[in-house]
C-alpha cells in the first residue's frame, strides 16, 4: 500500500482532456464524505498499488484518513477518522463483487453491504504539535489502515460479513504495541456516517472499537450492543462516537463496577444475545446401541461434508478468493456471530436448492479448546432461555437447538440431523441442567488449556462432546479459522 492524496477525479487535467470520472460506487462514498468534511477534499489516503481484482493481496482499494476536530460541548475529543473503500461495490461490473439478483436481501446491499471505519483519539503530543504549528500538516498513524485491511481480508476469504454488536477477540494490541490494554474489537455503527443508499445498494458503516479483555468477555457472554451502549456513556471509554483511546488503562467495569453487577443480573434473567462463534469443530455419527454410543454407523461426518463443499460449484467464487495469498498475520480463531451475521453467513447460502435432510442416530462432536467456554454459554445463557447457538467452521455450521426453537430440522424423535452443510443438535429440556453441572465441574466457564482433553458423554441421549484439537482433512484452509 502507498500513502498519498485523494484526487478530485471530476476536475479537468488540462483544457483538452478530462480525467475519467470515478466509478459510481466510489463516487457516492467520496461525495458523502465530502459533505461531512467539506474542508478536506483531498485527505491523506492509503492506496493499494496492485488492485485486488488484478491479483493484489489487499481487498480495500483505498483507506481515507480524516482530521476530525471533535466537539468539546458534546465531549467528543479530537481524533483521526479512517474510512475504507472496497467492501461495498465500487464498480458495479462484477470485477470484485458478484452480481446477485436472485436474493432480494443480498441484491439490496452494495457488495458485502458495509465499509469499515475507525476513530482514533489524538495523543497529547499530536494535539500540542497542532497547537504550536497550525500551518503544519500532521500525518495520522497508518497502523489503523493495516488493521482495516486485515479485517477486510477475513471478510473476503470467508464470505462472512460484520454486523453491529459483533466482537473480534484480536488478542493483541491493535497498534502492535505490547503496552496497550485495548486488544480486542467490538463492531458498532458509525454514529456520524450512518447508512448510505448508494447506486449499487445500501452501505452500512461498521466502526471498529478497541476494547479490553474484560469488555470483550462481557460482550461475548451478554450483548455486544449493550456493552457498546455502556461505553458510549462516558468520554473515558469512547463517548458518544466510541472513539478509541489507545492510552486507556482502565476497563469500563473497573471505572464503573456497578455496571458489571447490572450486566450480570440482566444476563441471568434474559440470557445472552450472542448467537454463535467461529470455532473449529468436527463431528461423526454414532449409533444408538448397547456399546455406549461408540460404534461408527457410517461416513456422515464433517470431513466428508467439507470435501463435498470444497468441490461444490456454489462455492466456486468464494474458493477463488480463498486461494489468494493469505494475510501474514493470522486472524483470531474465535469470532462472535450476531443473529444478523449468522443469518448472512449461514452455510445454507452455499448449498443446493433442495438439500436432503439426513437424520443421525447419535453424534460425537469435537470442539477446539479455545472455544470450550462457549459450550457453557451455549447451554446456560442460550438454550436454557429457549434459544439456539451456532459454531461455524470453514464451510460448516453446527447449531445447538432448544426444544422451544421453531423452524429447525430436529425434534425429540429425531434430535440430530444434517441438512446440506448444516448440522443441528437438539438439546432436550431435561438434559440442560445435567450439561450445566458437568460443564461447571470441568470449569468450562473459564476455558481450558490447549493441551487439555475433556470428554462429556450422555449415553441415554447418544450424545458425546469432546474438547480437543479437531483433526481436519488435508485441504487448503484459510489462516483465519
Amino acid at each position: 500500500m502507498a500513502s498519498g492524496s485523494q484526487a478530485d477525479q471530476s476536475k479537468k487535467i488540462n483544457s483538452n482532456s478530462l480525467q475519467p470520472p470515478p466509478p459510481a460506487g466510489l463516487k457516492s462514498l467520496i461525495d458523502m464524505l465530502h459533505r461531512i468534511y467539506p474542508d478536506q477534499p483531498n485527505p491523506l489516503q492509503v492506496t493499494t498499488l496492485l488492485k485486488y481484482w488484478l491479483g493484489g493481496q489487499d481487498p480495500l482499494d483505498y483507506i481515507s484518513m480524516y482530521n476530525n476536530a471533535g466537539d468539546k460541548e458534546r465531549d467528543i475529543p479530537a481524533h483521526w477518522h479512517y474510512v475504507s473503500f472496497g467492501l461495498s461495490d465500487l464498480h458495479g461490473d462484477g470485477r470484485v463483487h458478484s452480481l446477485n439478483n436472485d436474493n432480494a436481501e443480498t441484491s439490496s446491499r452494495s457488495g458485502m453491504g458495509f465499509e469499515l471505519t475507525f476513530r482514533l483519539q489524538k495523543t497529547r503530543d499530536e494535539l500540542m504539535e497542532e497547537q504550536n504549528h497550525p500551518e503544519k500538516v500532521i500525518r495520522p498513524p497508518t497502523w489503523p489502515a493495516n488493521l482495516l485491511q486485515s479485517i477486510a481480508r477475513y471478510c473476503f476469504q470467508t464470505g462472512n460479513g460484520l454486523c453491529f454488536g459483533d466482537n473480534i477477540p484480536w488478542r493483541r494490541s491493535l497498534d502492535g504495541k505490547s503496552n496497550s490494554r485495548l486488544q480486542n474489537i467490538l463492531i458498532a455503527q458509525d454514529a456520524q456516517l450512518g447508512t448510505l443508499d448508494g447506486p449499487f445498494g445500501m452501505v452500512d458503516f461498521c466502526q471498529i472499537v478497541g476494547v479490553t479483555d474484560m469488555e470483550l468477555e462481557q460482550a461475548s457472554r451478554w450483548n455486544g450492543r449493550g456493552v457498546l451502549n455502556y461505553l458510549r456513556q462516558d468520554v473515558q471509554t469512547g463517548g458518544e462516537w466510541l472513539i478509541t483511546n489507545m492510552q486507556r488503562h482502565l476497563s469500563l467495569f473497573e471505572l464503573f463496577p456497578e455496571r458489571l453487577i447490572s450486566l450480570q443480573d440482566d444476563l441471568e434473567k434474559q440470557g445472552s444475545d450472542l448467537a454463535g462463534v467461529n470455532a473449529e469443530f468436527t463431528f461423526r455419527e454414532i449409533t444408538n446401541s448397547s456399546q455406549a454410543c461408540k460404534e461408527i454407523k457410517k461416513e456422515i461426518d464433517s470431513q466428508s461434508l467439507n470435501a463435498q463443499c470444497m468441490s461444490d460449484e456454489n462455492n466456486h467464487s468464494m474458493q477463488e478468493t480463498k486461494n489468494k495469498q493469505q494475510d501474514e498475520t493470522p486472524f483470531p480463531a474465535s469470532m462472535s456471530i450476531s443473529s444478523n451475521s449468522l443469518h448472512k453467513s449461514c452455510p445454507l447460502d452455499y448449498q443446493p436448492h433442495t438439500p436432503e435432510c439426513i437424520s443421525l442416530d447419535g453424534i460425537e462432536i469435537t470442539l477446539a479448546p479455545y472455544a470450550a467456554k462457549y459450550l457453557m454459554l451455549a447451554i446456560k445463557d442460550r438454550l436454557r432461555h429457549g434459544r439456539h447457538f451456532t459454531f461455524k467452521a470453514q464451510h460448516l455450521a453446527l447449531t445447538f437447538v432448544a426444544e422451544s426453537v421453531t423452524g429447525s430440522s430436529v425434534c425429540k424423535s429425531a434430535p440430530y440431523s444434517v441438512i446440506g452443510y448444516w448440522t443441528q443438535v437438539l438439546i432436550p429440556d431435561d438434559l440442560v441442567p445435567r450439561m450445566i453441572k458437568d460443564f461447571q465441574d470441568a470449569n468450562l466457564e473459564i476455558g481450558v488449556e490447549n493441551e487439555q482433553r475433556l470428554e462429556f458423554r450422555w449415553p441415554d441421549k447418544c450424545l458425546s462432546l469432546i474438547v480437543d484439537q479437531p483433526r481436519f482433512p488435508a485441504m487448503p484452509e484459510p489462516t483465519i479459522m
